[in-house]
C-alpha cells in the first residue's frame, strides 16, 4: 500500500452531507437535516462540509431558472438555519468536478444489481424503467462519490437516505478489496433525533414533501407566522387524548407526527414532551406547537428572505465554499487515479 495514504484509523474526522436544490424547503428539512447539521457544526470535532447536490436533482428534469434559484435559496436556508460559512464548507455540487469524476469511478465499482435494488430507484421509475434517466439509475453512485471524495466519516441521514449511505459503505469496501488497499472509510450513518422523518400534516403516513400537492401537508420555511398557524391548527389529527408514554402513540401516525416535530422543535425527546403534555386534547396541544413552529421558524424565514435579496453574496458565498471543498477533494481523486492505474494523475 502507498504510504501516503491513509489508513481507516487515521482519517480526518469529517461529516458531509447533502439536500436537493429541487423546490421550497420545509419543516422536514430544517428538523431532518439543517438543524442537525447545526448540531453536527457546533458539536465538533468533526470538520464539516455542507452541500446543495444540483447534480442529483437534474436525474428528473428541472426548469434552469428554477434550478438556479432553488440552489441559492437552499443556500441562504442553510445558512438562516445556523450554518456558518467561517466553520462549515458550504458549496454547490456541480462546482466542484470531483463529484463526477470520481462518481465515473463508482460506476465501474459498484455493481447493476445493487442499483437495481434501490427503494428509491423503484418508486421514481416505478413500471415506466425504460423511461428513467440514466442519471435517476446512477444516482446512488454519484452519492458514494460527494460523500467519499472528502473521504467523510459520518453523514447524518434521514431513514430514506439510509440505503443509500449502505450503498455508499459497499462501493468503499469493494474498492479497497479490489485494489488491496485501505483507502476509502466506511462511512457511519448517523441517523437519530425525534424528528429525523417529518410527516405529512395530512396523513401521517407519508413523509412531509415539497411535491406534494397540497399546500397545507407541509410548513414551508417562507411561510409567515399565520400560515403556520392555520396549518398546524387544521392539521389531521384522531379524537383521542395524548398519551403519557410514547407507547400510547402506536397506530397513531398523526399523533405521533406532531409529538414528534414538537419534539424536535423544542430540543426534547419525546419521552420529556409527552411527560409535559399526557392527558392533553389536541385543542389544547396544537397551539402550544403553533407558538413554538412561529418561535423557531420566523426568525429563519425572515434571514432567508433579507439573504435573497443579495444574490451576488450568496453566489460568492458557494464560490468560496467550492474552493475550500476542492483542496480536500482534488488530492483525494489523484490517488484514487493513481491507485486505478490512470496515467498522468
Amino acid at each position: 500500500m502507498n504510504e501516503a495514504v491513509q489508513t481507516s484509523s487515521t482519517f480526518t474526522p469529517r461529516v458531509f452531507s447533502g439536500i436537493q436544490p429541487s423546490g421550497g424547503l420545509t419543516l422536514g428539512n430544517y428538523l431532518g437535516a439543517m438543524k442537525r447539521f447545526v448540531d453536527m457544526q457546533e458539536a465538533g470535532p468533526h470538520e464539516t462540509v455542507f452541500c446543495m447536490v444540483d447534480l442529483h436533482a437534474i436525474t428528473v428534469w428541472q426548469d434552469p431558472a428554477k434550478l438556479q434559484r432553488a440552489t441559492r435559496e437552499l443556500c441562504a436556508g442553510f445558512i438562516a438555519a445556523g450554518i456558518d460559512p467561517k466553520k462549515s464548507i458550504l458549496f454547490n455540487q456541480s462546482a466542484v468536478a470531483e463529484h463526477t469524476q470520481l462518481a465515473w469511478i463508482f460506476n465501474c465499482v459498484a455493481r447493476m444489481g445493487w442499483m437495481q435494488r434501490m427503494t428509491q430507484w423503484k418508486d421514481k421509475a416505478g413500471k415506466n424503467q425504460q423511461n428513467a434517466s440514466l442519471g435517476l439509475l446512477a444516482y446512488p453512485a454519484l452519492m458514494a462519490a460527494d460523500i467519499l471524495v472528502y473521504h467523510a466519516t459520518h453523514v447524518p441521514v434521514g431513514e430514506d437516505q439510509k440505503q443509500h449511505l449502505e450503498l455508499t459503505r459497499d462501493v468503499a469496501i469493494k474498492f479497497n478489496h479490489d485494489y488491496d488497499v485501505d483507502f476509502f472509510p466506511v462511512t457511519e450513518p448517523v441517523i437519530e433525533g425525534a424528528a429525523t422523518r417529518v410527516m405529512s400534516l395530512r396523513d401521517g403516513s407519508k413523509k412531509m414533501s415539497k411535491s406534494d400537492p397540497s399546500d397545507a401537508s407541509r410548513i414551508n420555511m417562507t411561510d409567515d407566522a399565520d400560515t403556520i398557524a392555520k396549518k398546524i391548527r387544521k392539521a389531521k389529527t384522531d379524537p383521542e387524548g395524548l398519551p403519557s408514554e410514547a407507547k400510547g402513540l402506536e397506530d397513531r401516525p398523526e399523533a405521533r407526527n406532531l409529538v414528534n416535530i414538537y419534539a424536535g422543535l423544542s430540543e426534547q425527546s419525546v419521552e420529556q414532551v409527552l411527560a409535559d403534555v399526557g392527558g392533553k386534547q389536541f385543542s389544547e396541544f396544537k397551539p402550544m406547537l403553533s407558538e413554538l413552529a412561529v418561535e423557531k421558524l420566523a426568525p429563519i424565514s425572515t434571514e432567508m428572505a433579507r439573504l435573497m435579496q443579495d444574490q451576488a453574496e450568496i453566489d460568492k458565498i458557494l464560490a468560496l465554499g467550492a474552493g475550500q471543498a476542492r483542496e480536500i477533494a482534488a488530492p483525494i481523486l489523484k490517488k484514487t487515479y493513481e491507485i486505478v492505474g490512470m496515467v498522468g494523475a
